[in-house]
């Protein structure tokens, strides 16, 4: 029974988040432009909100990014110039500043949510449920991080490893890369997988649209209004 529920969750559960992930956004994209925005709050209130914005939008970007490349890049890639012990320590360290910034700054904008009056009434469900997640999520995170203390030899870390590209790949036998893996990592993710799942519904299909052409674009000149003018 135990394997089974394995297989479902870690083994046919992420292709189904994933489907509904990829799909669902073609489909809004095609159908919902105009709700293809991240329908910013700040004109209702901007009390520290540039403080939170920062910390969290930062945060989460580098814990994207560093799970993207430690999950799917394969150990024979990284491993004659380093051991899986000392990425692990790397993971820890890196995505334990990052985690911390992205809770803070999650929370502080969950918070706002829920308490402030305007942007509570500007605000969708799923608006209050996915910030609501990804708080819930990088905090189990953070949370991981205390049994992996515990084997730094980076052991744990390849079975997480060959989970993900088992499944990116389409390998088959995810779940069983999770044998003997403690609750609060399978807890983990499992709500990133929800996360994926509900991605297409939420604001955050604004991440498709990054503007990734304001690195190169060439500076602006703006001149200063003069009192004349």
């Amino acid at each position: 029974m135990s394997n089974y529920i394995d297989t479902l969750l870690f083994g046919l559960y992420p292709y189904l988040a994933g489907s509904v992930f990829l799909i669902g956004s073609l489909l809004r994209y095609d159908q919902g432009q105009f709700t293809w925005k991240t329908g910013s709050s700040q004109m209702l209130s901007s009390k520290n909100m540039r403080l939170a914005s920062n910390l969290f939008h930062i945060g989460i970007i580098v814990i994207f990014f560093g799970h993207l490349a430690g999950l799917l890049t394969p150990h024979w890639v990284y491993s004659p110039f380093i051991s899986a012990g000392s990425k692990q320590v790397i993971a820890v360290v890196v995505g334990g500043i990052a985690g911390v910034m992205c809770l803070v700054g999650g929370a502080m904008l969950f918070h706002r949510r829920l308490t402030n009056p305007r942007v509570r009434a500007s605000s969708s469900t799923m608006d209050t449920v996915i910030i609501g997640l990804l708080v819930l999520q990088v905090a189990l995170g953070l949370l991981t991080i205390l049994p992996t203390l515990g084997h730094l030899d980076g052991s744990k870390m390849l079975q997480f490893s060959g989970w993900a590209q088992s499944i990116v790949f389409f390998q088959g036998g995810a779940a069983a890369y999770l044998e003997g893996v403690s609750w609060i990592y399978k807890l983990h993710i499992l709500v990133g997988l929800t996360i994926i799942l509900v991605f297409p519904f939420t604001r955050l299909v604004h991440v498709w649209s990054a503007p990734m052409g304001y690195l190169g674009r060439r500076y602006q000149i703006v001149r200063r209004r003069t009192g004349g003018a």
